[in-house]
C-alpha cells in the first residue's frame, strides 16, 4: 500500500473499545505505512496511545458532543486543523462529528468521506435529518452489504457514492499459531477458570449492554444445566463455563441485573464477568466456542471474524452482518435471535463434535476470513477509495468531488 502521500483526518467521538474505534486505528496505521500522515480528532480514549505509537497523531476535540452549539463550534475547530495541517481528505465515522466535518471539508474544498459502522434507525423526520450527515459525503462507505441495504432503503444515493468495504480482522494479530500456551494459561488463571481440560468454554465478547444477548446466553446455559446435570458437575465431563468479556461502560445496573439473573437460574458459579480484555487473541484461543447472540442485527459483527481468524467456531444470531460472516454448518452455526433453546441446541451440537471435526470448522472459518474479511483487504480498499477521490478533486479543483 505504499505511495500514499496525503494527509487524512479521521473524526470519531472517542477512542475506546468498539469496531469503529479499532478501524480508525487500523486505517491510521495503513496511512502511515503507505507514506501518508494520519490525524485523528477525538475526545480520546485507550486506543489513542496505539494510534500515536503507529505514527499517527491524535488531536483532542469535543467531537463526541451532540449539543448543536458544540457541533457548530467543532466546525471551526476542524477547519482550523485542516488548514493548519494541510489536510487533504476528511473521514467521519459518526453522525454528530459528521456534521462538523462536513462543514469543515466543504469550507476547505477537500473530499469528505463517511463510514456507516451501524445501520441507524430513523424514528421521524428530525432523526432522519440528523442521520443524513452521513450521506452528504463524496463517498459513503458501508461496513457490510446489510448496512448498505439499510442506507439505500432510507436515502437515494447516486451510483458510485456508496461503497461496501467490510471490516476486517488482522490475521497477524489474530493468529492461533502466534498465541503461546503460556498466554492462554495466564488468562485462564486471571479469570479464575477451571483447568483447560476440565471445562468447555463459551466466550461472549461484548460490552455489557442489553442488546448483545447476555441474558439469552444465561437462559441457554440454565436450560443445559437443567437438562444435563453433567454440565454442572464435572465428573468425567467438561464443565460448561460462560465468559462475558466486556466492560459495563457505565451500565452498572445492567451488570447487576445479569448477576442476579445468574443467581436466580442457579448458574452463577458457571458465569464469569471478566471485564475488558486486553489480550483478545488469547481469549479466543481459550474458548471452545464463541457466542454472538445479539438481539438486534449487527451491522457487521467483528466478533465473528476475529473468532474465525482464531480458528474458533461461532454461534451467532441469524440476522444482520452475521449472515455474511458466518456460513451455517461450515464456519459456525446461525440461530434465531433471542431463542435460548435454539442457542442451547447449537452449543450441544458443537460440544458433541469430535475435536478434529471442531478443528476443521475452525480452520474453514480462518480460511474464509483470510479470503474475504482481512484487515489488509479493508485498508487497501479504503486507501484506494481515498486515492480515487483525491484524483477526481485534482482533476476538477473548482467543483465538487
Amino acid at each position: 500500500m505504499a505511495g500514499f502521500a496525503a494527509t487524512v483526518l479521521q473524526v470519531i467521538p472517542a477512542l475506546d473499545a468498539g469496531g469503529a474505534e479499532r478501524t480508525t486505528l487500523e486505517i491510521a496505521r495503513a496511512i502511515v505505512e503507505a507514506g501518508g500522515r494520519a490525524l485523528t480528532a477525538s475526545r480520546g480514549g485507550r486506543l489513542a496511545g496505539e494510534i500515536e505509537a503507529a505514527g499517527g497523531r491524535v488531536v483532542s476535540m469535543p467531537v463526541h458532543s451532540k449539543n448543536p452549539l458544540t457541533i457548530w463550534a467543532n466546525r471551526a475547530r476542524l477547519l482550523d486543523l485542516v488548514r493548519r495541517e494541510g489536510v487533504d481528505l476528511v473521514h467521519a465515522r459518526s453522525r454528530a462529528p459528521a456534521w462538523s466535518a462536513l462543514w469543515a471539508a466543504r469550507a476547505a474544498g477537500i473530499p469528505f468521506v463517511t463510514t456507516y459502522h451501524g445501520a441507524y434507525r430513523a424514528n421521524g423526520p428530525l432523526k432522519r435529518f440528523y442521520n443524513s450527515a452521513m450521506v452528504r459525503a463524496d463517498l459513503v462507505i458501508a461496513n457490510s452489504a446489510f448496512t448498505a441495504a439499510a442506507i439505500r432503503a432510507q436515502y437515494d444515493l447516486p451510483p458510485g457514492r456508496l461503497a461496501v468495504i467490510p471490516r476486517g480482522a488482522d490475521l497477524d494479530h489474530f493468529d492461533p499459531a502466534g498465541v503461546s500456551p503460556e498466554r492462554v494459561e495466564a488468562l485462564r488463571r486471571a479469570w479464575g477458570l477451571p483447568a483447560r481440560a476440565a471445562m468447555f468454554a463459551l466466550l461472549l465478547p461484548a460490552r455489557l449492554t442489553p442488546w448483545k444477548g447476555h441474558e439469552t446466553a444465561i437462559a441457554a446455559l440454565a436450560r443445559m444445566v437443567v437438562n444435563e446435570p453433567s454440565s454442572r458437575d464435572a465428573g468425567n465431563q467438561p464443565v460448561l463455563q460462560l465468559i462475558f468479556a466486556g466492560g459495563a461502560q457505565g451500565r452498572g445496573d445492567y451488570a447487576a441485573r445479569l448477576r442476579a439473573e445468574c443467581e436466580k437460574r442457579g448458574v452463577r458459579s458457571m458465569v464469569h464477568f471478566v471485564g475488558h480484555c486486553a489480550d483478545m487473541p488469547a481469549a479466543y484461543a481459550l474458548a471452545d466456542v464463541v457466542l454472538a447472540p445479539s438481539l438486534r442485527p449487527e451491522a457487521f459483527g467483528r466478533t465473528a471474524v476475529e473468532a474465525g481468524a482464531m480458528a474458533r467456531p461461532v454461534i451467532a444470531a441469524d440476522h444482520g452482518g452475521a449472515r455474511e460472516t458466518v456460513i451455517d454448518g461450515e464456519t459456525g452455526v446461525l440461530v434465531p435471535p433471542n431463542d435460548p433453546e435454539a442457542l442451547a441446541d447449537a452449543i450441544r451440537e458443537i460440544a458433541a463434535m469430535p475435536a478434529p471435526a471442531r478443528a476443521r470448522m475452525g480452520a474453514t472459518a480462518r480460511a474464509r476470513v483470510a479470503e474475504k474479511f482481512s484487515t489488509a483487504a479493508m485498508c487497501a480498499a479504503t486507501l484506494e477509495a481515498y486515492r480515487a477521490l483525491l484524483a477526481r478533486r485534482a482533476a476538477a479543483p473548482a467543483g465538487p468531488a
